[in-house]
């Protein structure tokens, strides 16, 4: 991508500048491969790696250091609401840019209250996501048009909105928790919401990472304690 010029110094980063290193998190391999070429066209950015899933992503994030890492929510294995948890515990310095598919309010609060710096959706073009990598390097907010006012309504709203309990899942994972704190079998859920059980199991995994639990008893003691399953 660059060549040193004698000496160490960079050739062609601005005033010298060292490059913003950036980290890739997406499952899908075309999606990765599009985002790492898109940021090699700019000479203020360097791709340093790319995770195909939460874990990896916190793994690398540890290993890598990267300044800003681009982050998918919805993966299979660790969902990017909590990765982002677990990188900016390791790496606070560190800029999380959401780019993904989802845009609803939980998903979104879910994702700022993990400390996500920015937050676009994939339809987002290509100058305005190596825009938004840029600023969230240097610390700034950035969020996509429909997000940032999509924020503002959140913001707007009467405080009795936000009541609700468990605002970080999304309203899937709250119907399926509701179903939980009812005594109900994963079969039973997959066949009341007309989902398969891998689906049914992904939103137990995801609502078990949001929650910071680990078993369905613990689940259902927190779902009860807010008042669901009764």
């Amino acid at each position: 991508m660059r060549d040193d010029l004698p000496g160490g110094a960079p050739d062609d980063t601005p005033a010298g500048r060292i490059p913003v290193k950036v980290l890739v998190t997406d499952d899908h391999p075309m999606f990765r491969a599009g985002l790492k070429t898109l940021l090699e066209t700019d000479d203020r950015v360097e791709s340093i790696g790319e995770a195909s899933g939460g874990v990896e992503a916190v793994c690398l994030a540890r290993d890598l250091r990267p300044d800003v890492v681009v982050m998918d929510l919805h993966m299979p294995d660790l969902d990017g609401v909590e990765a982002t948890r677990r990188i900016l515990a390791d790496l606070p310095e560190a800029g999380i840019l959401v780019l993904t598919m989802s845009d609803d309010d939980a998903t979104v609060i879910a994702a700022l209250r993990a400390g996500a710096r920015g937050y676009l959706l994939k339809e987002s073009g290509p100058t305005e996501i190596l825009s938004a990598v840029l600023s969230v390097a240097e610390g700034v907010t950035v969020f996509g048009p429909s997000i940032a006012r999509r924020v503002t309504g959140l913001l707007a709203a009467p405080a009795t909105s936000a009541s609700s309990p468990f605002p970080e899942l999304t309203e899937r994972e709250r119907e399926v928790l509701e179903l939980i704190a009812r005594g109900q079998s994963n079969p039973a859920i997959a066949r009341q919401l007309v989902l398969s059980p891998k689906t049914v199991r992904n939103h137990i995994s995801n609502i078990f990472a949001k929650l910071q639990v680990q078993a369905r008893a613990e689940a259902i003691v927190r779902a009860r304690e807010a008042g669901l399953g009764h």
